[in-house]
């Protein structure tokens, strides 16, 4: 079922420092108003870990010159690099009548599709949020709530330096491995791959089809 149109910005931000970015983030959340549009930050980082707000510091297996961050959104501990295509998705959940859950399949689904379009047959798991190939990981995702609205969002490995992932336990997974689609032999820019999923998030987002999410695959 469709819901009535809600304006969406979206915004090419170019590569940006992940902690200004987080706390940029938390404000806009924080002064926004029933009014405000929903935004779309398209964007990379350079190379920094992430750790969600029950990570734990175990899954860190090597220590390097690349900073760790503890931010506020659920999951454990990830990666975030140049060739990155990072989505942070600004989102009323309220207003457009999203559950959360809602929310971690339609971003899900985005990404699934736009995999396809370039002949990748990719999956979700149920517990497991992000999308697969095989046994390895090519995109994840985490979300914060504050206030019925989101932040934070996806990321989808396009064309990137994947031995930092080696150091960790992706997502709390020990001996998960980390694809990319330059891995898979698809050539395309961080910039085309951000414009697609921009284009099919906004078409989710506004036309809600349940119905055309795929299935969840058991782990």
């Amino acid at each position: 079922m469709a819901v009535e149109t809600v304006p969406l910005n979206v915004r090419t931000r170019g590569v940006l420092p992940y902690e200004p970015t987080w706390r940029e983030m938390q404000a806009f959340t924080a002064e926004r108003g029933p009014e405000t549009k929903d935004e779309l930050w398209l964007l990379q980082h350079p190379p920094v870990y992430t750790l969600g707000l029950a990570g734990k510091a175990e899954h860190l297996l090597e220590a390097s010159e690349i900073p760790v961050v503890k931010i506020d959104r659920g999951g454990q501990i990830t990666y975030h690099g140049p060739g990155q295509a990072v989505i942070y998705l600004l989102i009323d959940l309220h207003r457009r009548k999203l559950m959360v859950r809602q929310m971690v399949r339609l971003m899900e689904q985005a990404l699934l599709d736009v995999l396809a379009d370039w002949g990748i047959s990719a999956e979700r798991r149920e517990g497991a949020p992000g999308v697969y190939v095989g046994e390895t990981k090519i995109a994840a995702l985490g979300l914060k709530i504050s206030r019925g609205c989101s932040y934070h969002g996806l990321a989808l490995n396009v064309d990137m330096d994947l031995s930092p992932f080696a150091r960790i336990n992706p997502c709390g997974y020990e001996g998960l491995a980390c694809t990319s689609l330059q891995a898979l032999g698809v050539r395309v820019s961080v910039e085309e791959a951000h414009a697609r999923l921009a284009a099919r998030l906004e078409a989710l987002l506004h036309e809600l089809p349940q119905t055309a999410l795929a299935p969840v695959t058991a782990q």
